[in-house]
């Protein structure tokens, strides 16, 4: 009997074995839902990352407009000081020379600390080579120095962060006649 049930064992085995493969093996449709479930999720999850790079570009874009718009505020408000100064020299009934010297040497400190901190430099060449990017040569005058060198300076010229705001207006030499 043991033969028996062991020869009725195997050939009911293949049948049980591919009623497991068959619930093993996902069938086409089954595949095809679940690939249509995975690119529903990825294109879900391409469409918020778009958004919130579109976000973030327009975010960046309002913080540069802001920069833009107030990045003078601080200059401004140490130059605020500077007007505040002058004006009260323009009202002063004082006549003493000697006072209104002072207080306008006061005043130009406070605009040379206002530079300072808005990062702007003056141009002062003289003696230099001339620098046609730095310098405005308004005459060449004849010396004895090395032609094109800034003999004498008639306006001072100004950088901010290494670009030249206004250049100098120097008068240059050149070989004697």
């Amino acid at each position: 009997m043991d033969q028996n049930s062991n020869n009725a064992d195997p050939a009911s085995s293949p049948t049980a074995a591919d009623e497991s493969q068959a619930t093993a093996t996902p069938t086409l449709e089954e595949r095809l839902a679940a690939a249509e479930a995975k690119a529903s999720e990825h294109y879900d999850a391409f469409l918020r990352a778009r958004a919130e790079g579109e976000n973030i570009r327009r975010r960046s874009q309002d913080e540069i407009s802001k920069a833009h718009k107030f990045a003078v505020e601080s200059f401004a408000a140490e130059l605020i000081a500077v007007k505040d100064s002058l004006e009260a020299a323009l009202v002063s009934t004082e006549t003493d020379a000697e006072a209104m010297r002072s207080g306008v040497e006061l005043t130009l400190r406070q605009l040379r600390a206002a530079f300072d901190k808005g990062g702007v430099r003056e141009i002062d060449p003289a003696g230099e080579r001339f620098d046609p990017n730095r310098h405005q040569a308004i005459s060449a005058i004849p010396s004895d120095q090395e032609p094109n060198t800034v003999v004498g300076v008639l306006q001072k010229g100004y950088l901010i962060a290494e670009r030249t705001l206004r250049p100098a207006l120097v008068t240059v030499a050149r070989k004697p006649d």
